[in-house]
Parts: C-alpha cells; structure tokens; sequence
C-alpha cells in the first residue's frame, strides 16, 4: 500500500481511536480491545507468568505495556521499545466539585491538569470521562464513565471585557475555568449523574478520577485534505502508531515491546508513569520467564533500543521566529526526530542512526527538530526512560500545530509515516 492510500486509512482509524479514548484509562481500553482482537493474552501481575511463543499485555491504571514472543528466544536477547504516553492537558474533576452560584449556576469544580492552552477550552461542548471505583457488597470494582457533551465554559462577552483585543485575554485558572453544566437545579449533584450513568447510587461512589474532554469529533479539511484536527493528538498520535506498528512488524531478532505510561504530562512520577518502575518490572518478568539469568538481563538492556514517540512543534506561520531558523519542520513532510543538546531528548549519535535507517527502511522522509535557543523546549519519557534502564533512546514524534489546544492540528499523512517508521524500527535485523 502506498503512503498516501496508508495514510488516509491511518488517520480514520486515529481518529476512530481518539474518539474511543477521551482519557488515559479509555485509550487503554482501547488498547486493550485491538490487542485482544488480535489474540493477545492480557497478564495479571500478581500470577506468574509462563510465556511461549504469542503477543502478551499488562495494564497498570492508565498505562499498559504490549510485546510479542517469538519462538525460541536466546538468554539475552535485547528489546526493541516504542514509548509514549495515554494522557493529555486537561481539567480534573476535584473533590466536593459541585459549585453553585447566587444566580442559579450549577457549575464544576475541577483542577487544571498538565499545561492546557486554557483559552482553547473556551466556548467548547465539553464532556466528562474517566475511571469510577465502586462499592460491590463487600468488594469494590472499577468502571470507566463517559457522558456526552454536559457543560461550557463561556468566555467574558468583549462588552463586559473592552480591553480584551487590545490587551489580550486574561484567565484566572481558579476562578475562570469552572464549567457551567446547569441552571436552576439546586438538587442536582455532577456525582449523582456519573453515578446514574454506572447504574449505581450516589453512596456507592467510592472515587473517582474524572477529565474534561472536547466532545466535537475529528475532522480532516483543507483545500486538498491534507490537514487534521482533533483532540488528545499529544499524544494519541504515537500510543495509536507503536500500537499499529506492533501489530503489524514483521518479527525481527528481537522482542518487540509498546510502552504506553500515563501521567507523562504531571512529570511521570507515578506508579504507572515513565519515572515509575512499570517498564523495568515487565522487562525483568519477560526475561525471567523466558530463562534469562545471571547477567542475561543487563546483556539484554544493552542490545535493546528505545523510540520514545512525543508529538513536536511544526513551524508556526503567523510566529515564524519561535523557531531554530536551520530546522523548520512542516506538516506532511514526515515525522521528526526532536534533538536538544542539554537532554531534554534523549537523541543521541548512534539513536540517529537507528531511526535514520528506520525512515529508510519504510520509505518516509524524516525532519530535525532542534529548539530556539531563546525558547527552551519541553522534554519528553525519552531522557526518563534512558536514565532508568540505561537504553539507547530516540525522541521522535509527529509535528503539530496548536499543542495542548484542546482541539490540535497535524498533517494527514505524518502520522502514517510515523507508524510505518515504528514497524521498521521494531523489525530491524542490525
């Protein structure tokens, strides 16, 4: 199939999947789901693990880590990992989160989450989703909730705010961004709808972990199609390219492994985050169950390869000089392998080398992203991830515009690219 053919089934199936996965716990479900289809096991931590040749998971909250086995597997046999994480800027629903104004306003109290462009949730259909713990007589068990589009925020008409062109829109995080998801229902509690939505009562909510979602769908556009919008595509993007190039790589020499952590954008540190100990747990079981021994599992961590998948910033049309003059990545000019000299990636010489001969490999065209010196860059699971296991790790990721905007833009075939790219790298004989 042709790139162009790939990517247009590529980008419907993303946006089919973005869709699926309002949060970090929905975009596992999902993940779940397409692994399952695909007949892989799903493992529980707590059992020991037996593994023949045959695709496996482990899901841990909002993260989950994939593999597949081939047969006969020699002690020391290294990985070939594609990170990248389920979470995106938000707001998170807060406990007592009902708020209820003078006037008659039912509105929500949520918590800003990550680095949101708080602006772009102005004015939006907003949902909620997320994960719910619920009493079950004398046990408890988790559902994931999503409602539809259920509250706003409105911006401060300009009559009411005459300095707000001239001047530029102000937003206090705390006393701007409450949603209004009703009037004149004081009896009313946003618990007591989610729960309503779970079949269960309001007292059998034991917690929660809830986030604001943009409700409008996915659309591509432009005077050709070449563009894309949506949702959550830092990073959805990537979670949804690893997790298409794992199911399709042709086997390689060595275990292929998709690492999807949560909490990536609150700095990782988490039971199920990058900083955690989620990617070295499931790499030590699968190479005790495969007979790994003695220095098998540090041979292993020296022959494996990480390609740390984080979305990157294309050059801005109307803020050109934001960016490094020499490296202006587009949109629709392939997928970019993101550079920084003081380790905000984690990209060095020979992980160069390997994603060079990956993008070869696949026949897509690959961009440099370096930073303006004025402006320095964010990071990524790439550094965390290579400082913990002491991997070789590539930052990579697709260009968009508009990151964290609740509705971002990419171009149609980058994402495509990017994917082909992954099964290249994770089937690589070098």
């Amino acid at each position: 199939m042709g790139l162009v053919a790939a990517a247009l089934e590529h980008i419907k199936d993303l946006g089919d999947f973005v869709v699926a996965a309002p949060t970090s716990f929905h975009a596992v479900a999902e993940s779940r789901r397409r692994l399952a289809s695909a007949g892989f096991s799903e493992l529980d931590e707590r059992a020991t693990w037996d593994l023949e040749s045959g695709g496996y998971f482990v899901v841990r909250d909002g993260s989950l880590i994939a593999w597949r086995i081939r047969d006969q597997v020699a002690p020391g046999t290294g990985f070939r990992i594609i990170g990248s994480h389920t979470d995106s800027p938000t707001f998170k629903l807060k406990p007592r989160p009902d708020l209820r104004s003078a006037d008659g306003w039912q509105q929500v109290g949520v918590e800003v989450y990550g680095g949101p462009l708080l602006n772009s949730w102005l004015d939006r259909e907003l949902g909620l989703a997320g994960l719910v713990v619920i009493a079950d007589g004398d046990q408890t068990r988790t559902e994931l909730v999503k409602t539809g589009p259920i509250m706003r925020i409105p911006q401060l008409a300009p009559h009411l705010d005459r300095g707000v062109n001239q001047n530029g829109l102000t937003l206090d995080p705390q006393q701007h961004t409450a949603p209004i998801w009703g009037v004149g229902r004081p009896d009313r509690g946003i618990l007591d709808h989610l729960a309503g939505l779970v079949g269960i009562g309001r007292d059998q909510l034991l917690g929660y972990e809830i986030t604001a979602y943009d409700t409008d769908p996915p659309a591509v556009f432009g005077a050709d199609d070449e563009f894309f919008a949506c949702g959550r595509l830092d990073n959805l993007s990537s979670v949804h390219a690893g997790l298409v190039a794992l199911l399709h790589a042709e086997p390689g020499p060595r275990i292929p492994v998709l690492a999807a952590f949560d909490h990536e954008e609150v700095g990782s540190s988490s039971r199920s985050g990058a900083a955690g100990p989620i990617l070295e747990d499931v790499l030590t079981r699968i190479g005790a169950a495969l007979g790994y021994a003695g220095q098998d599992h540090l041979r292993a961590y020296a022959d494996s390869v990480c390609l740390s998948g984080d979305a990157g910033h294309a050059v801005h049309p109307n803020y050109p000089g934001h960016h490094d003059p020499q490296n202006r990545p587009l949109l629709n000019s392939g997928p970019l392998l993101k550079i920084n000299a003081v380790q905000r990636y984690a990209t060095d010489a020979r992980g160069t080398a390997v994603w060079r001969r990956a993008c070869a490999a696949a026949g897509v065209r690959s961009q440099d992203f370096v930073s303006n010196n004025a402006i320095p860059c964010g990071s990524t699971i790439g550094p965390i991830t290579a400082t913990r296991l002491g991997i070789t790790t590539v930052d990579v990721g697709i260009p968009l515009l508009s990151m964290h905007s609740a509705r971002e833009l990419a171009g149609v075939t980058d994402a495509a690219a990017l994917s082909l790219a992954m099964q290249a790298f994770l089937s690589d004989p070098s």
